[in-house]
Formats: structure tokens, sequence, C-alpha cells
């Protein structure tokens, strides 16, 4: 049984948005409106890490891989340290094996490919939230 955004009600939840690429954070952050979560955006991995130390209302991070200054394999593993229970899910262009085991390396609790489906972003996130 899918996850429907219909009777998704996040309003009392923060994600953390860590990509570089603006239409792809414009994707996620229309795809998500309807869930009512609250969305905030970090434009590159130091970004996400400053966030999560200085902002504890977020619930769970949706992490690019590839960014600029501190890639996403980097910043999750800061953030893990800093926050350990704080759900992290990567999102990678890349689907090679290797790839797969260096997110979970990295301390990312799931992954999702690009170009990423809605429904299946939701599904992954609900068993965070």
């Amino acid at each position: 049984m899918g996850t429907s955004i219909k009777h998704q009600d996040w309003s009392n939840k923060t994600v953390l948005i860590a990509e570089d690429v603006n239409d792809n954070y414009l994707f996620l952050k229309t795809y998500l409106r309807k869930t009512k979560i609250n969305v905030l955006w970090a434009k590159d991995g130091q970004e996400a890490i400053n966030m999560c130390k200085n902002d504890e209302s977020i619930d769970i991070v949706l992490m690019d891989i590839r960014m600029p200054f501190v890639d996403g394999y980097e910043a999750t593993t800061v953030i893990k340290k800093l926050r350990p229970n704080l759900p992290v899910i990567a999102q990678t262009a890349y689907a090679l094996n290797s790839d797969y085991q260096k997110v979970y390396d990295s301390g990312c609790d799931d992954y999702i490919t690009k170009p990423i489906l809605g429904a299946s972003l939701l599904e992954k996130m609900a068993v965070f939230l």
C-alpha cells in the first residue's frame, strides 16, 4: 500500500532539503507542499551542517550527494555526529552498488535515486516521520 499525499499532514514537521540545483529544490518543495511540511533549503553541504547544528526543529534531511564545497557524504557524516538520530535520506543520480554502500557508510538512513518519483519519496519519508 503506497503513501497517499492527500493523507499526509506533516505540518508539525520540518525537512531540510540540501540541494545545490535550484530546479531540483523547487521540484521537491512543490511536491511536498501538499503535506504541509515546513521546508528549509541548504545550497551546499556546509550550509546543511550549520543548519542541522543550529536548528533543532529539523526532523529529516534530504541530502544531495554531489554538492559544492562539502559533498553529501561528508555533510552526512558530520550531521550524524552532531545529531545521530536525525534521519538523512540521500538523493543520488548515481546508481552504482559502490555508491549505495558509500551512502550507508556515511551515515545515511536511506537513499532515493534521481529522477525522484514523488510517491517513492513520501514512502521513504513516512518511515522516519
